[in-house]
């Protein structure tokens, strides 16, 4: 998938209010099952990274490693960011699609 239709999946994803994003809401929305796939930024800092693999590991869902900080950001209209969790299936799928 092109890294400009993630972005706009993402965008659609935060206005139709179905991600989590930054630390500590990612991290609720992963732990309480809400999750279904996890993003974190290519640029993330390795620990960062491996702290994030680990809670998407234990709570079973997959991982992607996309876009950098600045623009999983950008995507959803926010500050740089880390992780984005997704919290629903169908924007799940449309993001696998592509």
């Amino acid at each position: 998938m092109g890294n400009s239709n993630i972005a706009f999946a993402l965008g659609l994803a935060q206005k139709a209010g179905k991600l989590a994003s930054g630390d500590v809401a990612v991290r609720i929305a992963v732990k309480s099952g809400k999750a279904k796939l996890l993003l974190v930024a290519a640029d993330a800092a390795p620990n960062s990274k491996k702290d994030m693999y680990y809670l998407a590991e234990i709570a079973g869902i997959p991982v992607l490693e996309v876009l950098n900080r600045d623009e999983l950001g950008a995507a959803i209209g926010k500050a740089r960011r880390t992780a984005i969790a997704v919290t629903d299936r169908n924007f799940v799928n449309m993001i696998n699609k592509k």
